[in-house]
């Protein structure tokens, strides 16, 4: 919840040229500050006070401010910098370099409008917004462009690119500075699961390993009359409907593993895990871990099954970018002759928000018919209900030595599928293009989804700022908003 629980803070810069009307400068100042409010975003810049008009208009301006940035790097997760008029492309590419923040950042340029071009009005930002890019050009400084090469900074179009901008930091904060789980060992015969600790590691993200066996003896030295324990149960049965045939002592097995799990992840600080789901966890102690990861995603904690750590990384980067649940799923099953439809399953640890409806908490199907459903207490059934959704999928190529994605949009669908645990019915468009991608490229049967379309965020995150090559399937023409290396 690390990333979650601070609110992004973004430091702002207007340029100008001296010889230009400065109170459009003072304005847009105004206007932005209003619209980031909006959006719960802090921001962090100098009081207007501070120099002509409030703005960076001479190498003097760009070192007070680069300075001041500087010295604020660990508040700040990216730059706002608003072209009001054809600003000082070199002050404002001075500035940046001085700060040497290395976090995204939005570029913005104002319209002029046509009545309104005379000496003492008119803006030229259109132009200058090619200057200014030119010289990051020169100094290798990425940036963000906005969804219009022009727009107002009080209106609804860059309030919306905003708000994009804001989910790009903050997807590109969680990253650099992750920490995943991996709470026990990789079931041998999945060979699937496997990836490089130390790709990950040279990104920013740090693997943290426990043994099951000591999650498994955390978990049996409670017992049902323990608080947390108590209160757990509680939670348990607020989160889905139990059956009347479950047996008391098996949710209190389940509790009494998910308090294990919680307390382990607080104490190494994880934003996310991925946990050695089967079979020795059954065998050994007599429940499942599914219903423990599907309460975990829910609070945005995403939990990877069969000791998926890139399954981890990928969910964590689809809650970065859309603060919504996500679920790791298998492509699983095709759907009759439809070859755009797919079936996405898993046993049952969906975040009950990402089904869309309250589930059923029972035993493992296909696991309990093999070594008895006494043992396999957790699963959290339920079909996932219609609307668009987001997959995505990080793996680490140790053949090229680079992590590498793939991203897209799709959508739910209402179609019935007759499988028991998690079901969701899928349509992605040209989806035998995309199934023939990640099988040329070795990707894993396992793909991380979410709620809603967000691949512009994660795409950009990505390719602008992490330098992990990346496949979007279906772009959008023009992409919004663009990114330009």
């Amino acid at each position: 919840m690390r990333a979650f629980k601070k609110p992004v803070t973004l430091g702002l810069i207007v340029g100008s040229r001296l010889f230009f009307n400065g109170q459009p400068a003072l304005a847009a100042r105004a206007q932005v500050v209003a619209q980031l409010e909006k959006l719960g975003v802090a921001v962090k810049t100098m009081p207007a006070e501070a120099t002509e008009n409030g703005a960076v208009q001479s190498r003097k301006d760009a070192a007070l401010y680069g300075d001041f940035f500087r010295a604020h790097r660990d508040e700040i997760d990216g730059l706002v910098i608003l072209l009001p008029n054809f600003g000082d492309e070199v002050a404002i590419s001075e500035c940046v370099s001085r700060a040497a923040l290395n976090v995204p950042i939005l570029l913005q340029a104002s319209n002029d409008e046509i009545d309104k071009v005379d000496v003492h009005s008119r803006r030229d930002a259109f132009c200058g917004k090619i200057s200014v890019t030119n010289n990051f050009y020169q100094y290798g400084i990425r940036f963000t462009d906005t969804s219009a090469h022009t727009l107002d900074v009080d209106g609804g179009e860059f309030g919306d690119d905003l708000a994009r901008f804001a989910a790009v930091c903050r997807t590109v904060r969680g990253l650099k500075n992750a920490r995943i789980g991996a709470i026990g060992a990789r079931t041998s015969p999945f060979h699937t699961m496997r990836y490089s600790e130390k790709l990950l590691q040279a990104s920013g993200i740090t693997v943290v390993t426990v043994d099951l066996s000591e999650i498994i003896g955390a978990a049996s030295a409670l017992s049902a009359d323990d608080r947390d324990v108590r209160a757990k149960l509680d939670e348990i049965a607020a989160y889905g409907a139990i059956p009347a045939t479950i047996k008391r002592e098996n949710i209190v097995k389940q509790a009494c593993f998910s308090i294990a799990v919680d307390r382990w992840i607080e104490e190494n600080d994880c934003d996310a895990s991925s946990i050695q789901c089967w079979r020795s966890l059954q065998d050994n102690f007599g429940c499942a871990s599914c219903l423990s990861m599907s309460m975990m995603g829910e609070k945005l904690m995403p939990s990877a099954c069969e000791v998926d750590v890139m399954g981890a990384v990928s969910m964590y980067a689809l809650a970065l970018a859309s603060k919504a649940p996500p679920a790791i799923l298998d492509w699983n099953n095709n759907y009759g002759r439809d070859r755009d439809k797919c079936v996405c399953t898993h046993c049952g640890n969906f975040p009950k928000s990402f089904t869309g409806d309250t589930p059923e908490i029972s035993n493992l199907d296909v696991l309990g018919e093999v070594i008895g459903r006494e043992k396999c207490f957790g699963a959290v059934k339920g079909k996932v209900k219609s609307g668009p959704m987001t997959f995505f999928r990080l793996s680490t190529d140790d053949r090229h030595g680079t992590i590498k994605a793939y991203v897209g949009e799709g959508a739910f669908t209402d179609d019935p599928f007759p499988m028991d645990g998690g079901i969701a019915v899928t349509t992605v468009p040209r989806l035998r293009a995309l199934l023939s991608f990640i099988s040329r490229n070795g990707f894993e049967h396992h793909v991380a989804m979410v709620r809603g379309h967000h691949a512009a965020i994660v795409e950009e995150a990505i390719t602008g700022y992490l330098d992990w090559p990346i496949y979007r399937h279906e772009r959008p023409e023009p992409a919004t908003p663009l990114l330009v290396r």
